[in-house]
């Protein structure tokens, strides 16, 4: 199945190994990383100059030099009063494609975290990105730390925005909160995983997803589900206990939850 958002750059120039001033480099702090000044601090003490690496950096039409990746090599050499840096120069680049290349270098060396790289791609303009953020603020909810109002499982929403689609994910943040209402653990990416899958799947057969939400409130809160998904992934570390497996495990109780009291062969029955 083709991936339904990829990330393209189109073609460009780019400029390798030039030398450029270390005042001329800006930072847009809407499109990068927060700057980790105790990172650039150890850094700066342990700088080798030939191995720090190239700052990969985008001019924009009017000159003006953005840093894209690069920014903590950037500040160990302010720190140490360097003149210049070695860049990677990117011509032509739009701010959304700044983004795009910014995750492109990452996922081929140390990833940013989760966090940032969302943020990045949300300013960016990333469809993925957009979209999610469209079907969270739907629900009053911001990413960040887990929390009443906030979902932490940062990869798992966009894990199903990228799997299924936006109005899954949609379905999904409804699905819970009518289950188990507003609570830290309702927003947990195990969780809204299972349930992404089981309307991805067979979201089509739930005429009415507030009967699946009663379903899965019925047979307890939110707690209580990932309590017992944790037990039946590890089954006593015999089972699959990562991430994957812990969505599908819940991902299966979905399912039994929803075909109980449905007969075998029912128009409404899932998985067999």
């Amino acid at each position: 199945m083709a991936k339904r958002y990829e990330y393209v750059l189109p073609e460009h120039n780019v400029h390798y190994g030039v030398r450029i001033a270390v005042n001329e480099l800006k930072i847009d702090p809407e499109a990068q990383r927060t700057l980790n000044e105790r990172r650039a601090q150890k850094l700066a003490k342990e700088f080798i100059p030939e191995a720090v690496g190239t700052v990969i950096v985008s001019e924009r039409e009017n000159g003006d030099k953005y840093i894209v990746d690069g920014q903590h090599r950037w500040r160990a050499s302010q720190i140490l009063d360097c003149e210049t840096v070695v860049c990677e120069v990117h011509k032509g680049l739009s701010q959304t494609e700044e983004a795009i290349l910014f995750l492109i270098k990452n996922r081929e060396s140390s990833k940013p975290s989760a966090l940032d790289e969302y943020h990045i791609g949300l300013t960016g303009g990333i469809p993925v990105f957009v979209d999610t953020q469209k079907a969270l603020d739907a629900h009053d909810l911001t990413m960040g730390n887990s929390g009443t109002n906030s979902v932490g499982a940062v990869n798992g929403v966009l894990r199903i925005t990228e799997k299924y689609t936006a109005r899954v994910l949609d379905r999904t943040l409804s699905v819970a909160e009518e289950a188990w209402g507003r609570t830290p653990e309702t927003w947990d990416g195990m969780l809204l995983g299972g349930i992404g899958e089981f309307i991805g799947r067979h979201g089509d057969q739930v005429t009415d997803d507030s009967e699946l939400a009663k379903k899965i409130g019925k047979k307890g809160p939110a707690w209580k589900w990932k309590g017992e998904i944790h037990a039946l992934s590890t089954a006593g570390g015999t089972q699959h206990s990562g991430t994957g497996g812990r969505v599908m495990t819940c991902y299966s109780q979905v399912v039994v939850t929803w075909n109980r009291g449905r007969r075998v062969g029912s128009a409404t029955r899932v998985g067999g």
